[in-house]
């Protein structure tokens, strides 16, 4: 025990000193080696990183096997780069075998460029997500019905990933659908896990559509499984909710010239039956409920017009804006007198917000 390390003692602190230096230069194999190896090591980190320095590596090693056999003419560095060698394509069918894996198509590639990334949702989750709906997409030709009315269960969630869907209630065209937004947003949210449903809307593409979809009890699961994913799609359906409503909004602009707040009760009512002709005739024929008569002739004579405004100074300043107020006065322009047994398309008096 003492002899062995008294000589590494020796070797450590007083090396031997070498007699001579070799005359002449080692191989180009070995050179060639030593310059592929210092390559190699400059590599960064990730799979990408150790492909690059494995890839090198192997070719490295194998010079020195070339130099140890041809020039050097050692056993020992022969079995060792060989050895190293053979341990380096195994690293590398590994890493081969870990990119496969993980490689996702190429829409849900770019699904998660739209949608994810600017989360900065780690790639892991995501592929939790894509697992999912089994890393399938559906295709949608065109013209084709995604749910009817009445009809359809809610039994999944789909997002659009191209083309364009339209929706409609009773025939009337409400909005569109387009790439990276949820299909049936409203219809998920509108039930709880245990509830059954039907869509309320007839969905339609109007051109080639693709999209993808999770069946409602497996995605109730991972959701119940891993909160961050269920924070996730809570956002995204608030998100997407909120874009159909405002869709809504910018229709009823474009209808009646004024903008109303998207809070408003009974919202679908302005836009449903009431926009067409036919229903407005049915409408004004219906027999209206009987005024309370004033006198004899009070049946016959116009209704008495209402006093003049006062004047814009003496008129005190309102303490909140009559967009409201114009907006109902301008809903009435377009829509009948209500009649006896028929509720009115829209309220006449809302609340204050």
């Amino acid at each position: 025990m003492s002899t062995s390390s008294l000589s590494w003692d020796q070797a450590v602190l007083q090396p031997p000193a070498c007699d001579a230096w070799k005359e002449h230069m080692e191989g180009a194999a070995y050179h060639l080696a030593s310059c592929i190896v210092l390559l190699g090591y400059m590599g960064g980190s990730g799979i990408f990183g150790s492909l690059y320095i494995f890839g090198l590596l192997a070719p490295g090693y194998f010079c020195y096997a070339l130099w140890g056999w041809l020039s050097a003419c050692g056993l020992d560095i022969l079995v060792w780069n060989a050895l190293l060698v053979l341990t380096c394509v195994l690293q590398l069918a590994h890493l081969a075998y870990r990119l496969r894996r993980d490689t996702v198509p190429e829409e849900f590639e770019l699904l998660y460029k739209a949608m994810y990334l600017p989360l900065q949702v780690p790639l892991e989750v995501y592929r939790e997500i894509v697992k999912c709906c089994e890393e399938q997409v559906q295709s949608l030709g065109r013209d084709q019905n995604y749910a009817v009315e009445g009809k359809t269960p809610i039994d999944r969630l789909s997002l659009l990933l191209s083309g364009r869907v339209r929706v409609s209630q009773d025939g009337q065209f409400l909005h569109y659908i387009f790439p990276y937004q949820f299909l049936d947003s409203p219809e998920w949210e509108s039930l709880r896990p245990s509830e059954e449903g039907t869509f309320q809307v007839t969905l339609t593409a109007e051109t080639d559509c693709s999209y993808i979809t999770w069946p409602r009890r497996r995605l109730y699961l991972l959701l119940r499984k891993d909160r961050y994913i269920a924070r996730l799609f809570s956002s995204h359906l608030g998100y997407d909710i909120s874009e159909k409503l405002y869709s809504l909004n910018e229709k009823l602009f474009a209808k009646f010239g004024l903008r109303f707040d998207i809070r408003l009760p009974s919202l679908y009512h302005v836009l449903g039956p009431a926009s067409s002709e036919g229903e407005l005739e049915e409408a004004e024929e219906l027999p209206c409920s009987p005024q309370p008569d004033h006198g004899l002739n009070g049946a016959s004579e116009p209704p008495p017009q209402p006093p003049p405004p006062p004047p814009a100074a003496s008129r005190p300043r309102s303490s909140r804006p009559e967009s409201d107020l114009l907006a109902s006065e301008n809903l009435r322009s377009h829509l009948p007198a209500p009649c006896k047994g028929r509720a009115p398309l829209a309220p006449t008096q809302t609340p204050e917000l």
